[in-house]
């Protein structure tokens, strides 16, 4: 296990490297100065070579980038040019936000879709098997920002039953931040619910395909022991997968959902920044993003064997 482990992180350090360059290539072709954001277009000529120089704008690419790489790897990623906060406790902040509303979605969207799925597979071809299948694609050719607007229109609007948009968090009134959340976990559950049926049903209908299944029903035992006893546990490791996959891309990826329901988490606040031109705050994101990716995936491969006794780490 702890070779594995060291192999996985050292797998993971050359990886945020090449996201670190390819992050800060992409930043620096950002039509826009951040220094004529910040100053104006009617600036004096002075102090915007006194601020460039302030920021390291004033050396080579390569120089900015060993600067800016070595700040990060300190844990200091700059400050925010539109509001001038340090980067990286914004972007924990924010981040706490997104993770709160992601990870209780994750975990309903797989507690309703596992079950769903290997209940399909175990039904295979039959009217239940068709129905679950059915639904699922549908979920899944629904975009997320069109169900958040059905959402916000049915339940918001007509009916009135929830807040229509925005956000209050947990320390200050716990009942209506359970309120606000309702919607933007709903419309994340939907969407992912489609992703995880299909997998479930498709990794389930292989492992009741193996021959240690095709013991376990001739030495007498049910279909739902067979199903619950033996094939959920190796059925599930290739849907742990897809799970873990997905949360990383749902904690760094929800900008839609959080500009639909106006949310002030991760994904909001990147947007607003490319927006702003808000270098620092760009960068910073997009490497705290790629790190809790890596760190999410490194999770998941620990974990696997747990599931699936054919493989070892």
């Amino acid at each position: 296990m702890l070779r594995f482990l060291l192999q996985r992180l050292g797998m993971a350090v050359p990886t945020l490297l090449v996201v670190a360059v390819i992050v800060f290539a992409m930043i620096r072709l950002i039509p826009g100065d951040p220094v004529t954001l910040m100053l104006g277009d009617m600036a004096d000529p002075s102090a915007v070579a006194d601020l460039r120089r302030s920021l390291g704008l004033d050396q080579s690419i390569p120089v900015q980038f060993l600067y800016w790489l070595g700040n990060a790897l300190s844990g200091d990623f700059g400050h925010s040019i539109s509001t001038g906060q340090s980067v990286l406790p914004l972007i924990i902040d924010r981040f706490s936000v997104s993770a709160s509303i992601v990870l209780v979605a994750v975990a309903l969207a797989s507690l309703v879709a596992v079950p769903a799925g290997m209940i399909a597979a175990w039904r295979q071809d039959s009217p239940l098997d068709l129905a679950v299948i059915s639904g699922a694609t549908l979920l899944l050719s629904i975009p997320s920002f069109w169900l958040g607007l059905l959402l916000l229109l049915l339940l918001g609007l007509k009916l009135q039953w929830l807040p229509v948009i925005g956000y209050v968090p947990f320390g200050e009134d716990a009942g209506a931040a359970l309120l606000y959340m309702i919607m933007p976990v709903a419309t994340l559950v939907l969407v992912e619910t489609g992703v995880i049926i299909r997998m479930a049903r498709a990794s389930t209908i292989e492992v009741m395909r193996l021959e240690y299944i095709t013991h376990a029903r001739a030495k007498g035992l049910s279909e739902s022991a067979v199903l619950w006893r033996h094939a959920f546990r190796t059925a599930f490791a290739p849907t742990w997968t897809l799970i873990g996959l997905m949360l990383g891309n749902l904690l760094g990826g929800i900008a839609v959902v959080e500009t639909v329901f106006t949310i002030p988490g991760l994904g909001r606040l990147l947007v607003d920044s490319i927006y702003a031109r808000d270098y620092p705050v760009v960068q910073g994101c997009l490497l705290f993003v790629a790190g809790i990716y890596v760190v999410v995936n490194l999770i998941v491969d620990l974990l696997y064997p747990l599931f699936d006794p054919r493989v070892t780490a």
